[in-house]
C-alpha cells in the first residue's frame, strides 16, 4: 500500500513539473485578444459589433532605443473573433504591439486613419510587472465597416452620443 501511495506522489510531482515547463515557463507568454467588426464605426466595440472569423493580426516587439524589429508573430482569428500568440522570451526593454493586418470580410476592411487612431494595441511582455499569469489580455481592435448599420444611430443615443459622435445635450 505504501508502495502506490510512493508512486503515485511520484507521479504527481513529474506531471507537476511538466505542467510548470509547458505553460508557466518565466520566458514565455501567450498574448490575446478580439477583432471585431465597428459596424457603426465608433471606434470602440458596441452591442452590434460583430467578432470577426478569419482575420489577420501581428505582434511585433521594438528596441526602446533603436527601435530595430526584436520579435515578431503573427495569428489568425477563431469562429469568436478570438487570437492566441504564443511569445517566446521576456521583452522588458521592447515596446510590443499587436496590430491589424487583414480583414475577412470586404464589407469590414477598414482602418482608422484619423488623427488619433492606430489599429493597435500595446501589451506588457515581462514578469517584471506584477503579472503572475502568463496570458496578456490586449485591448480589442476593430476594422470599421463600410456603412454602419441602420440601428447604430439608437446605439449611439442609448451611449450618450449623437450620430456624429458628440456628446448629446
Amino acid at each position: 500500500m505504501a508502495k502506490c501511495g510512493v508512486i503515485a506522489l511520484s507521479f504527481v510531482c513529474i506531471f507537476s513539473l511538466i505542467i510548470s515547463f509547458v505553460y508557466c515557463g518565466e520566458d514565455r507568454f501567450f498574448v490575446e485578444g478580439k477583432v471585431y467588426c465597428d459596424t457603426c464605426r465608433a471606434q470602440f466595440v458596441t452591442r452590434v459589433s460583430e467578432y470577426m472569423k478569419g482575420a489577420q493580426v501581428k505582434l511585433e516587439c521594438r528596441n526602446l532605443e533603436s527601435e530595430s524589429l526584436t520579435y515578431s508573430n503573427h495569428a489568425t482569428t477563431d469562429e469568436t473573433g478570438t487570437y492566441r500568440l504564443l511569445v517566446d522570451g521576456d521583452h522588458e526593454e521592447e515596446a510590443c504591439e499587436v496590430s491589424l493586418v487583414k480583414s475577412s470580410r470586404a464589407d469590414c476592411d477598414e482602418m482608422d486613419k484619423g488623427a488619433f487612431a492606430k489599429p493597435s494595441a500595446m501589451v506588457g511582455l515581462t514578469q517584471n510587472n506584477g503579472l503572475s499569469k502568463p496570458v496578456r489580455e490586449a485591448s480589442p481592435l476593430g476594422f470599421l465597416k463600410k456603412t454602419p448599420l441602420p440601428e447604430c444611430s439608437e446605439v449611439l443615443r442609448e451611449l450618450g452620443f449623437t450620430r456624429n459622435g458628440k456628446l448629446a445635450d
